[in-house]
């Protein structure tokens, strides 16, 4: 009776206490299978990725699409930079009327000169 038992303890703690766990990987979704008693990655099955296309035609009218899109902001690019120069001149010139309307009041303090 008393090896019955010991017996029966042992199944139960193989039961809890499993040679090997699979964890799913939360960045990739890869399942990994660990060695309890090492601790240790044993296998790795990658995560099965699904097919962006069905079919070659629908691909070649995705990159025509997003060649387009790219063209597009390209030319929003090239204007914004046309009217930069604009505004970046407009910003000098109010500087320049700030700095002859401001008197001169002689060499800043530095907090060098503080000390």
């Amino acid at each position: 009776m008393d090896r019955r038992t010991a017996f029966c303890g042992i199944i139960r703690r193989m039961a809890k206490n499993p040679p090997t766990i699979e964890v799913t990987c939360p960045c990739c979704s890869a399942l990994l299978k660990i060695d309890t008693a090492t601790a240790e990655v044993i296998a790795h099955t990658a995560a099965v990725k699904p097919r962006m296309f069905n079919d070659m035609e629908e691909a070649a009218r995705a990159m025509k699409e997003q060649d387009s899109r790219r063209e597009s902001i390209f030319r929003q690019s090239v204007e914004a930079q046309k009217h930069a120069s604009e505004l970046l001149d407009k910003k000098f010139q109010e500087a320049v009327k700030k700095a002859k309307e401001s008197p001169d009041t002689g060499k800043p303090i530095r907090d060098f000169d503080l000390d």
